[in-house]
């Protein structure tokens, strides 16, 4: 993976094109939200070649030279008056020395910061202290409400009188913004949303889905001379902006010195003097962090102290930095709570270390091993009695070896990690069922209905979603106190998990409760900023069980492959993997219509209907809308009576930022359109159809994730080469359980990113958080 690339590349392609970046046109139906979704929200967009990204993660193509989110915005289009000018402020001077004499090595951090070095916030000494953001508090238990959710839909606009409505759609109006997105606006900023346009006409930058450019013309129109490229008000929401754009790509912070660059790029004249400004005003929070050299430690000055070790400036929105502090706090709680000791051996030949070298993306395998040991648990769990739990009884009884492992891993130790594939799920499974046969309220989550569906046939009716858990809909409920009543929680599909959702979910365990993360190392991570299950694993603070059962046939043969960065020729006499080589996106097209329609269903015995097919992006020559177009004409041809659904056809029903639901249409009338998904009735508004519903014939993997078909066609289209890296492969192609084919047009793009690009890296603070506890002790 090439190490120029822009952090702040957002991978669901949210950088519009100059044609498709009015904020009047709503984000391609059925991403992870649209522009009228609330600020909390993802926004969804287009990148510079057209192609629709569907999450936070990458599913767009190479963004062009030309893009907005590239190219410098013309000091013209933002104004040229005098306010971007004259001397910067003392307290910018001083930011801006401070933060580059650290990351010169010229100074130790300890002279202008203080707090403890382990990645937690560290307050800069030039910031006012009436400016200065508190750090973040440990969040509460969720009350047991649907509340709770990890990603609510989409919520209303607030009710405002109809002569508040219409001040804001008089301010848009002369602003020359459409006053179609009052609601919009309304729901961003409140029922103050006009006065505060009229104060701060950057503001509109909260609305998902308005580009800088088009900021900087609205306050053009409302502020006239007065408005200029180095106003205080643009850029602070400038910095917001960028901070919000790189959680769509999966950041949960950004290097300061990207931040400048990117303010830079978007011609704001004084760059450090924006981000003091934004950190003045508290919802921008920096942090400093340790750098982490392999092979290297502090070593004793003369004087006896240690040598300074180099950190790197960190800055985040506070919503982000709550939760990974948060999720941090928890998870230690967990450990500490019960204890915790060295991870159990790992089967021979395979080490914890190769876990976690593909688990973060390949950059900390070489410092990944086992996890370091404290004492035994206590009485401290609320499962202990007169009686302990017999583990040691329920992992001689246990059906596999790694299961066995699984559970004795388990009864030392608050918080466990579990990394396997397909055929793996059966051990933590196994672990909840034996834990209930100690008595103990013992849980297992999954992250979709399909994950769900296929620990119910593995043999637990009782299996649950994270979001249903959360919700308080399925699951044990909550106690008095607003914990989940819950002994054992096993998470399946943990690198899905956000820091957000981990957060809320590791707030609703109550101390004492054993925590086991479990997922498959190798897929793409979560729609949401974080990489929760990587970050535990790597950091090494808790016992990491790597699962020695593999997962069968042809198809498990190749993805095992992927997964140690090996792309290998598979023996498949029943059809199981077949290679299907294109030479343009017309043919692309057409002979994934003919393999969905035909080829499949005769040579495989798998109809249409239960075949997925899986390509890079929305947009393109060969993206979601233009297969699910011709596979709707083969399929299920019809005029789309239903805002352009018809019955029969399938979609992909986004209800929220990161989950996809698969359905078939039923019917529409004033109540809104009628899904089947999974035999379980949906409605969706009328309201939201645009927003939630697109045709789900072709998915991008992230969609995918999570989910499994008993036959998937993946589409590798020439214009993806660019974007293809080990873990989207290794998704797409591990959601056949039966079939898959590849429909191949990127030649040696394909092996060279198995081989080459683990994955496509996030800045992230949850590993030096939870190291260190480690390192001051």
């Amino acid at each position: 993976m090439s190490t120029d690339r822009d952090p702040l590349a957002v991978e669901d392609a949210s950088a519009p094109s100059p044609e498709e970046a009015a904020p009047t046109e709503p984000s391609e139906p059925g991403d992870a939200a649209s522009p009228a979704a609330p600020a909390d929200d993802t926004a969804a967009g287009t990148d510079g070649d057209g192609r629709e990204g569907d999450g936070r993660e990458a599913e767009d193509g190479e963004r062009k030279e030309g893009s907005p989110a590239e190219r410098p915005a013309p000091a013209a289009e933002a104004g040229t008056g005098a306010s971007g000018g004259g001397s910067r402020s003392a307290a910018a001077e001083a930011l801006a020395a401070a933060v580059r004499a650290v990351e010169s090595g010229e100074r130790p951090a300890a002279s202008f910061f203080t707090g403890p070095s382990g990645g937690r916030r560290a307050p800069a000494a030039p910031v006012p202290e009436s400016g200065a953001a508190p750090r973040p508090e440990r969040a509460t238990a969720p009350a047991p409400t649907a509340a709770a959710a990890p990603a609510p839909p989409p919520r209303p606009a607030l009710h405002i009188s109809a002569e508040g409505l219409d001040g804001v759609r008089q301010v848009l109006t002369a602003g020359g913004a459409p006053e179609t997105l009052a609601g919009q606006v309304v729901g961003v900023l409140g029922e103050q949303a006009a006065e505060a346009l009229r104060d701060d006409p950057w503001q509109l930058l909260a609305v998902p889905g308005v580009r800088p450019e088009q900021a900087d013309g609205f306050a053009r129109a409302l502020l006239g001379p007065e408005c200029g490229p180095g106003d205080e008000r643009r850029g602070q929401a400038l910095v917001g902006w960028l901070l919000e754009r790189a959680a769509l790509a999966g950041h949960t912070v950004l290097e300061a010195s990207v931040l400048r660059t990117a303010l830079g790029k978007q011609s704001v004249p004084e760059p450090d003097e924006a981000l003091q400004s934004a950190l003045a005003e508290g919802s921008v929070l920096v942090f400093q962090e340790a750098l982490e050299t392999p092979g290297t430690a502090a070593r004793p000055e003369p004087d006896g102290s240690e040598e300074e070790v180099p950190v790197r400036l960190l800055l985040g929105l506070d919503r982000y930095a709550m939760a990974e502090e948060s999720l941090a706090d928890g998870l230690a709680r967990l450990i500490s709570t019960l204890g915790t000791e060295p991870a159990p051996a790992a089967a021979a030949g395979e080490t914890v270390t190769d876990a976690e070298a593909v688990a973060d993306g390949g950059e900390d395998g070489q410092e990944a091993g086992a996890a370091s040991g404290t004492e035994a648990p206590t009485d401290s769990s609320p499962a202990a009695s007169d009686a302990a739990p017999d583990w040691e009884a329920a992992a001689a009884a246990a059906p596999s070896p790694s299961a066995a492992e699984l559970i004795r891993a388990v009864a030392a130790s608050g918080l466990v990690t579990h990394s396997g594939g397909e055929a793996a799920r059966a051990e933590p499974l196994a672990l909840v069922l034996a834990a209930r046969a100690l008595g103990l309220r013992a849980c297992a989550a999954a992250h979709t209905e399909d994950g769900k569906r296929r620990l119910v046939a593995l043999g637990d009716p009782d299996a649950v979603t994270v979001t249903g858990l959360l919700s308080g809909q399925e699951g044990p409920g909550r106690d008095a106190e607003g914990a989940l009543a819950l002994d054992v929680l096993a998470v399946l599909d943990a690198p899905q998990l956000d820091v957000e959702t981990a957060a809320m979910l590791v707030e609703s365990l109550t101390d004492g409760t054993r925590l086991v993360l479990s997922g498959d190392p190798g897929v793409l991570w979560s729609a949401g900023p974080g990489r929760v299950f990587a970050d535990v694993v790597a950091a090494r603070a808790c016992p990491a069980v790597v699962s020695r059962t593999p997962d069968a046939g042809p198809i498990g043969e190749l993805v095992s492959g992927i997964g140690i960065g090996e792309l290998t020729t598979v023996d498949a006499p029943g059809k199981e993997v077949v290679i299907v080589p294109v030479r343009d996106a017309g043919e692309a097209v057409h002979r994934t219509v003919q393999l969905v329609a035909d080829s499949v269903p005769r040579a495989i015995g798998v109809p249409a209907d239960h075949t997925q097919v899986i390509t890079p992006g929305h947009g393109g020559a060969v993206g979601t809308r233009v297969l699910n177009a011709a596979l709707k004409e083969r399929l299920n041809p019809g005029p789309g009576r239903f805002g352009g659904f018809d019955p029969g056809d399938r979609v992909a029903y986004v209800p929220a930022p990161g989950r996809m639901v698969p359905g078939t249409v039923v019917s529409a009338d004033a109540a809104g359109l009628r899904l089947d998904c999974a035999g379980s009735p949906v409605v969706v508004p009328p309201e939201r159809v645009g927003g939630t519903v697109r045709h789900g014939w072709a998915v991008t993997a992230h969609q995918a994730a999570g989910t499994r078909w008993p036959a998937a066609v993946v589409v590798l289209p020439g214009d993806a080469a660019q974007e293809l890296t080990r873990s989207w492969i290794y998704t797409a192609f591990s959601r056949g359980e039966r079939h898959l084919s590849v429909v191949h047009g990127v030649d040696q793009a394909l092996p060279r990113a198995v081989a080459e690009i683990p994955a496509k890296e996030r800045t992230t603070r949850l590993r030096s958080l939870l190291r260190a506890p480690q390192s001051e002790a």
